[in-house]
């Protein structure tokens, strides 16, 4: 595979991408050849599918890191995904040690885990097979997402998960849960993330952290975090455009 998006997950060296969510492969190219250590591919929300997440993992060929967001923590979801040529996986609302246990156990072949074998396109239709499977469970990455109040309760035990590689926050989520839907500054939600920053601090789990732009996920570089998303394709490309059409206007 020669993947070291895992191992440099895990030595916490800083890792900057941003998010994809249009089902346009070009666009993607053009996010991985400007520098991004890794492409936070979101399959949760919006139009990505099979397909598309295909032609988006091919256009990019290896420029930046794939990590892809399933929908939700499913053995075939998860196995889709990583046999499609994924770095890694995010796995949305993962609230107890168990549902962090079940994403390790779907995204690694026995006998560390259930992931199902097949032929695809990570295992270079076939040509690659026995390269792919020797490597693969040291080389995808399982990061999980603490965007829940539940989680906040959980996380220590959460962080405890062998085989869990990073915790992400999903900020927006877990104001919701707190009922401060979008304050992401409020004292309550502040809180919650503090626990949880704390929580991985103390047991070394590398953290992670949405926002967007650079201004937003600046504060948590400079508290350690170090899987940083910053900004999302669609907003990127409105901001940019945007800015053109004030410049001709002037």
């Amino acid at each position: 595979m020669a993947n070291d998006f895992r191992a440099r997950l895990k030595k916490r060296e800083m890792l900057l991408g941003t998010m994809v969510t249009l089902p346009s492969p070009p666009a993607a190219e053009v996010l991985a050849s400007l520098g991004f250590d890794w492409l936070f591919i979101d399959a949760e929300h919006g139009p990505l599918g099979t397909n598309e997440l295909l032609g988006i993992l091919t256009a990019v060929n290896r420029r930046a890191a794939c990590v892809v967001r399933v929908p939700s923590c499913e053995p075939v979801q998860i196995a889709k995904v990583l046999d499609l040529g994924a770095d890694g996986i995010i796995v949305p609302q993962v609230n107890t040690p168990q549902q962090a246990a079940d994403a390790v156990r779907f995204a690694r072949y026995p006998p560390e885990g259930s992931r199902g074998v097949g032929l695809a396109r990570a295992h270079g239709y076939g040509s690659k097979f026995k390269e792919y499977v020797e490597s693969a469970n040291s080389e995808i990455a399982v990061i999980v997402q603490a965007e829940h109040s539940t989680a906040v309760e959980n996380i220590d035990a959460i962080a405890h998960v062998p085989g869990v590689d990073a915790i992400l926050l999903g900020p927006y989520d877990l104001s919701a849960s707190l009922g401060k839907m979008g304050q992401i500054d409020h004292p309550v939600v502040v809180a919650a993330i503090r626990k949880v920053t704390d929580a991985c601090r103390g047991v070394g789990m590398p953290l992670g952290y949405f926002g967007v732009n650079a201004a937003a996920v600046r504060p948590y570089v400079e508290r350690g975090y170090t899987l940083i998303v910053a900004g999302v394709d669609t907003t990127l490309l409105a901001g940019a455009a945007r800015a053109l059409l004030v410049e001709l206007r002037e």
